[in-house]
């Protein structure tokens, strides 16, 4: 059972988007690179700087319990309607635009933490699974997604 406006998509493989996402924080690292010409050395300060500028990992609770893989995320602020979720037998990708701004009228903001970017997910699961037998539900900023454990062929 799908939550309202949350549709998952069964895809061969995610690894056209993996390569985007990296494509996109590896230009970014060269441009931190090339504005702060800092020591080579300092490459992977750049790649995680750049990560954390372009995309937000929300954190992930990964259980198997009755044959079956259960996945919550954290993802406060996010409507269902923006989520892309997607599987294949071994992976689960989530992903969104995520925005956040400021307006005058609020006044002065002195620390904002609230994320904005590409909200970025993707896991492996342990045992392939059922990529037709995937639910999930969307409910006060977590989502949950049961995923059934495929049976194996011996």
């Amino acid at each position: 059972m799908a939550a309202p406006n949350l549709k998952i998509r069964k895809v061969e493989s995610i690894a056209d988007e993996m390569e985007n996402i990296h494509g996109q924080v590896a230009q970014r690292a060269h441009e931190i690179f090339e504005k702060t010409f800092e020591p080579f050395h300092r490459d992977l300060d750049n790649w995680l700087a750049a990560e954390a500028e372009l995309t937000w990992k929300p954190p992930v609770e990964l259980s198997e319990k009755d044959d079956c893989f259960v996945v919550r995320i954290a993802i406060p602020g996010v409507n269902s309607k923006d989520l892309d979720v997607r599987v294949t037998p071994d992976d689960l990708l989530i992903n969104a635009a995520v925005r956040h701004e400021h307006t005058e009228k609020r006044g002065a903001v002195l620390i904002c933490e609230f994320p904005s970017g590409t909200l970025f997910r993707a896991v492996r699961f342990p045992k392939r699974i059922n990529p037709d037998e995937v639910e999930a539900e969307f409910k006060n900023g977590m989502l949950r997604l049961t995923a059934q454990i495929a049976n194996e062929q011996t």
